[in-house]
């Protein structure tokens, strides 16, 4: 359902835009490096599971309309600095402990997942994304559907950006690990956390002035 003589021109378009630095990285990489790479695998797996919703909703033109509404998009962008500032209040406000044992690190890697999924879903940048990217590579010479192309493209896309993720927290969870038996950092991981979140609603708030000027 993908057009072959596009693929070579979408698959390094992928790659390319893989390798550009992004919330998404950011929040996976700080995650692998504070918590380990069960915490940041998990984290890839939440930002997989988002790609995959934005997907179907791309295909199903869900986010077509929301992308053309000013006022959606000005709801999900607050909604979603304001859920990253909640997130980051809370890990400041966590008692400073020890790294978490392993009952803890299963509970921390799910909430990871959960805050990946939202705040990820919560980013209008990332819902204009999709709406944006897929259909440009969706080809008049097959006989699938234009929904049916763009299922296949964001399928292919979210495989590759879970592999790339992947890739990233086995290098950072290694570099890590040094931190983690680091008593001073493991003191302080849940603000080195806490920080990273307010970056990232920064990071997306002051997108929408960018947009603005």
């Amino acid at each position: 359902m993908i057009d072959l003589a596009l693929l070579p021109l979408y698959l390094t378009t992928v790659i390319a835009l893989l390798l550009i630095p992004g919330p998404d990285m950011l929040l996976i990489a700080s995650s692998s490096l504070s918590y380990g790479k069960k915490v940041g695998v998990y984290a890839s797996f939440g930002n997989a599971t988002s790609g995959l919703i934005l997907t179907l909703l791309a295909a199903m033109g869900v986010s077509a309309l929301i992308a053309l509404n000013p006022i959606a998009l000005e709801v999900l962008r607050i909604a979603g600095g304001l859920y990253l500032l909640k997130m980051g209040w809370d890990c400041m406000r966590a008692t400073p402990s020890q790294a978490p044992e392993i009952a803890g690190q299963k509970k921390l890697a799910r909430q990871l997942y959960r805050r990946a999924v939202i705040s990820n879903l919560l980013n209008p940048k990332a819902l204009i994304f999709f709406v944006l990217f897929l259909p440009q590579f969706v080809s008049s010479q097959l006989t699938a559907s234009s929904a049916e192309q763009m299922l296949a493209l964001g399928l292919v896309l979210n495989i590759m950006g879970l592999s790339f993720n992947l890739l990233l927290v086995a290098l950072v969870g290694s570099l890590g690990k040094n931190l983690l038996d680091n008593e001073k950092f493991r003191t302080n991981q849940n603000k080195f956390m806490g920080l990273i979140f307010f970056l990232l609603a920064i990071w997306l708030l002051a997108s929408q002035l960018q947009s603005v000027g």
